[in-house]
């Protein structure tokens, strides 16, 4: 049987006392066991890019370290250019004899799409080096408007 007790004053005041500060700290800790979990998971996989127009053709500069040249494909489907890269886990890979203590490296798929519509796609160039691939995408020469004279009926 349990026996009922008062609350003494100072337990009651500890009972409804809240602190602010308790939930900053529970959510630093949340934070700091997975520091990941408050973004997106799509801006994680996608790689930075940069673009810059060259004059006769666009460069585009994306960066993928830590990959190698042959996990790295380029897709081109109509319209778009696809470039994606697949990176393996090392424990995947290797037998499990590295006891890993904490793993923040990033493993998996990441794709890209862009549109090249106004690219000659037929001479694209490609270039890994560094972590760096380099694509050079020359413009479509402009087309000049054809010009007619129609007759009147």
């Amino acid at each position: 049987m349990y026996e009922l007790k008062p609350f003494r004053k100072n337990e009651l005041r500890n009972a409804m006392y809240y602190n602010p500060f308790q939930e900053m700290e529970e959510m630093e800790r949340r934070f700091f066991r997975d520091p990941f979990a408050l973004f997106d998971s799509n801006e994680l996989t996608m790689f930075k890019t940069d673009i810059s127009d060259q004059g006769e053709a666009y460069l585009l500069e994306t960066d993928l370290p830590g990959f190698d040249k042959k996990d790295i494909k380029l897709d081109l489907n109509g319209d778009t250019l696809t470039i994606s890269a697949e990176r393996h886990s090392e424990s995947e890979d290797k037998d499990k004899k590295h006891k890993y203590l904490r793993v923040e490296r990033s493993y998996g798929a990441y794709s890209r799409s862009f549109d090249v519509s106004l690219i000659d796609t037929a001479n694209i160039k490609a270039k890994y080096e560094d972590g760096v691939l380099k694509l050079t995408l020359p413009k479509k020469a402009k087309a000049e408007p054809e010009k007619k004279t129609l007759s009147i009926e």
